[in-house]
C-alpha cells in the first residue's frame, strides 16, 4: 500500500491530536469501515474527494481521512474516534 503525506500537515496532526499521520497506515491495514465524505475540496491537485476510514489500533478505533491519488492514499489526518463514531463502527 503506497501512502504520502506532507510533513507540515503532520506536524499540525501531531499538535492537533498528537498522532503522527503515518499511523494512519495501521488504520488503514486493520479498517472495519469505511465510508465517503460528501463535501468537495479544491486542492493544487484539482477536486479532491475525501474517506473516512475507521480502523482498530491497540483496543481502540481511529479514524485516518485520506483521498487517493491514483493507487496512492494520501493521508489527511489521523484521530481518535469519537464516541458517536464509535458507537456506529462498534456495534
Amino acid at each position: 500500500m503506497d501512502i504520502e503525506l506532507d510533513t507540515e500537515k503532520d506536524a499540525i496532526n501531531r499538535a492537533k491530536h498528537g498522532f503522527p499521520l503515518a499511523l494512519g497506515l495501521i488504520v488503514l491495514e486493520n479498517r472495519v469501515g469505511d465510508v465517503a465524505d460528501p463535501r468537495e475540496y479544491v486542492s493544487e491537485f484539482g477536486t479532491e474527494y475525501r474517506r473516512l476510514a475507521f480502523g482498530m489500533i491497540g483496543g481502540r478505533l481511529f479514524v485516518c481521512v485520506y483521498t487517493m491519488r491514483g493507487e496512492t492514499y494520501r493521508l489527511i489526518s489521523v484521530r481518535k474516534a469519537n464516541k458517536r463514531e464509535q458507537r456506529t463502527w462498534l456495534r
